[in-house]
């Protein structure tokens, strides 16, 4: 289906309606954040998949990754497309609907239905824009785990995600540790690198030089900082492959041309595709949420907490974990999957670690990778019989 075509859902509708199911939330469940600030009317977009057995004991809850949805293993209303995991998650897949229920929810500070900077802010009928508090990956995982309290769930069988989602699966272990039985963190670290802090900025950096930003009131003014976002996903998406895999996919093939037009054009097969991925991303994100999303990442450093010894967010977990990382993501290199691995050791926790071969770089957790979905299948059916599902 196409991007363009009209029965696509609108995303500033979805922002604050979405097409998925959405928890509301009031004063008497109010969301504490991090930086101080309560939230006390808000709410959380989610899908489900598959069926709750009669114990609800069988729930994973999969978080996504920074430019990700509720949207895992079903079409997107904006986009059109299918979901960002079914390589994953489905019937007789490692992940298996047949037998698990899964629930995916989008992150406070998102945009596709669960309050962040696009929504509307209550107390004004405009959007929050800047004047949204900042998030943190706990205040994500709070909010998750209100969600997950509404559905009557009090222990997940699993939480799993990769990047951004496997802060989230970390922060869950380390905050609700009675109430994961099983972990499954991929392609991600216990804090974010200074590196990978600059790559974020350049990022906001762009959105915020673009001239339509209107100092992040650009939904009140009715424009949309779409130039700066579109280098911002460019540059952001760049970290997420390795070069092996830049090379086999495009080398130096000229796009669509014989010879080089000695212009600034998209001469090369590699521009074309950063463009296309740039001009994609803006229909279906808000600008904002990039911001605070990836604003989000950056503060994550789950030692902190613990007066920077990370085993210590791990003491006494009964929590059992498998830890994956690729051998050529360098956003999110092995040493940082191994130094998750040593603080859980540490802690006394049950924990197996895999590095996998794969030259796709940080987006492998996302492709078809056999031994991937052999670990995932693996890990989960071991964890599934020893709580007797």
């Amino acid at each position: 289906m196409s991007d363009l075509s009209p029965s696509l859902a609108d995303p500033q509708k979805e922002a604050n309606e979405p097409s998925s199911p959405v928890a509301r939330f009031g004063p008497d469940t109010p969301l504490l954040m991090d930086c101080g600030v309560v939230l006390d009317h808000w709410q959380i977009a989610y899908q489900t998949y598959g069926t709750l057995n009669a114990e609800k004991s069988n729930a994973i809850l999969v978080c996504h990754a920074l430019t990700g949805d509720q949207y895992v293993a079903s079409r997107n209303p904006i986009t059109g497309k299918g979901g960002w995991w079914t390589a994953m998650i489905g019937p007789g897949k490692p992940i298996d609907t047949d037998r698990f229920f899964v629930i995916c929810a989008n992150v406070i500070g998102g945009c596709t239905g669960t309050t962040g900077p696009a929504s509307t802010d209550p107390a004004t009928g405009k959007p929050w824009g800047l004047s949204f508090p900042v998030v943190t990956i706990r205040d994500m995982v709070r909010a998750q785990a209100a969600l997950v309290d509404s559905l009557g769930i009090e222990t997940l069988f699993c939480v799993a995600g990769g990047s951004m989602g496997g802060m989230q699966v970390l922060q869950w272990a380390a905050s609700y540790p009675n109430r994961v039985f099983a972990a499954l963190p991929l392609a991600t670290g216990a804090k974010h690198s200074a590196q990978n802090i600059a790559f974020h900025e350049v990022g906001r950096q762009a959105v915020m030089a673009d001239p339509e930003w209107r100092r992040g009131r650009y939904l009140e003014e009715g424009t949309r900082p779409a130039k700066g976002l579109s280098v911002a996903r460019m540059g952001a998406h760049i970290t997420y492959l390795s070069e092996q895999a830049l090379h086999r996919k495009f080398g130096r093939k000229l796009q669509d041309r014989e010879a080089p037009t000695f212009s600034f054009d998209a001469d090369f097969q590699v521009e074309s595709y950063l463009r296309h991925q740039g001009l994609s991303f803006v229909e279906r994100f808000d600008a904002n949420s990039y911001l605070y999303v990836t604003r989000a990442m950056d503060y994550f450093d789950l030692a902190a907490d613990h007066d920077g010894v990370l085993a210590r967010a791990f003491t006494g977990t009964k929590t059992r974990f498998c830890v994956a990382s690729f051998t050529s993501d360098w956003l999110f290199p092995t040493a940082d999957s191994r130094a998750i691995v040593h603080a859980l050791n540490a802690a006394g926790a049950s924990v197996s670690f895999v590095e996998l071969e794969s030259d796709k770089g940080h987006d492998a957790f996302l492709l078809e990778e056999p031994n991937l979905f052999a670990t995932t299948r693996g890990f989960i059916g071991a964890a599934a019989r020893a709580r007797g599902l």
